[in-house]
């Protein structure tokens, strides 16, 4: 099946769209571009989002091979940003505002997070900031790890122990990760995520900054989004979630959206 989905955002917010404004945000189409937005608000949840997907039915569309397109930037520099943000597939695990249980995560996404955001998901790398990254935590492998996940944990918070253990824990958890400059957000660019089944490859502007062979199985569906969430989520064992109060409007502009099913 040849799906294709395009949207420049000309004729306003296309009804393809699944809409998520929660708390204080908000969707605003200007000269042909859609804003995502984040406004002043209390600590309470605010994202706005769109999906392909329906929250009633989540039924997911994309699966490799396939390509996504987005041009997109920031309203603000990634230093004043608070939550997290971002583009790309995932199998909607979690959030505030789900309507199903938790479930362990599949996601191929460029990805930010503001501190205290802290999910070192990739050994060496760091729990916050603007990636390329993947992740399939459903993957039989990592099932298997799971009897050994709190001794793991105890033992990582010594250095060596964590150089050691953790690399082959992140292979089967399907975890890539490629930091980027944070400066790139403020500015308008071209992101490509070109999803095939035996690899992932992310490109900003036609040049690659990440290639991996950490593909995600099965369906996803497309997600963007700015919220003001955090987590954090460390090998050694740390886990907290919560928000940050929006004390400036923030804004994810995003000015052309393209997928396309490969043959």
């Amino acid at each position: 099946m040849n799906q294709h989905l395009h949207d420049t955002f000309s004729e306003g917010i296309s009804p393809q769209w699944e809409i998520t404004r929660t708390g204080g945000s908000a969707l605003l189409i200007k000269d042909a571009r859609l804003f995502l937005c984040n406004l002043p608000t209390s600590a309470t949840y605010a994202n706005a989002q769109i999906t392909d997907y329906r929250y009633s039915a989540f039924d997911f569309a994309w699966e490799p091979p396939v390509r996504l397109t987005v041009t997109a930037s920031s309203g603000q520099p990634a230093d004043q940003m608070i939550g997290t943000a971002g583009f790309g597939f995932w199998n909607h695990p979690f959030s505030p505002d789900s309507r199903r249980l938790p479930r362990l995560p599949r996601a191929l996404w460029f990805f930010f997070s503001a501190p205290p955001n802290d999910m070192r998901l990739a050994h060496g790398a760091p729990g916050h900031g603007w990636k390329a990254a993947t992740i399939d935590a459903t993957r039989p492998r990592a099932w298997s790890l799971i009897p050994f996940a709190p001794p793991a944990a105890l033992l990582m918070n010594i250095p060596p122990l964590y150089d050691a253990l953790y690399p082959p824990i992140q292979r089967a958890l399907g975890i890539a990760e490629q930091p980027l400059d944070p400066a790139l957000m403020t500015e308008r660019h071209t992101y490509t995520i070109d999803w095939q089944p035996a690899s992932v490859t992310f490109a900003i502007d036609g040049s690659t900054v990440l290639h991996t062979s950490h593909s995600p199985r099965g369906k996803l569906g497309f997600v963007a989004w700015i919220d003001n969430q955090y987590a954090v989520v460390t090998p050694q064992g740390r886990f907290a979630f919560g928000r940050t109060p929006v004390t400036q409007a923030q804004s994810l502009i995003l000015e052309e959206v393209h997928l396309e099913q490969l043959d």
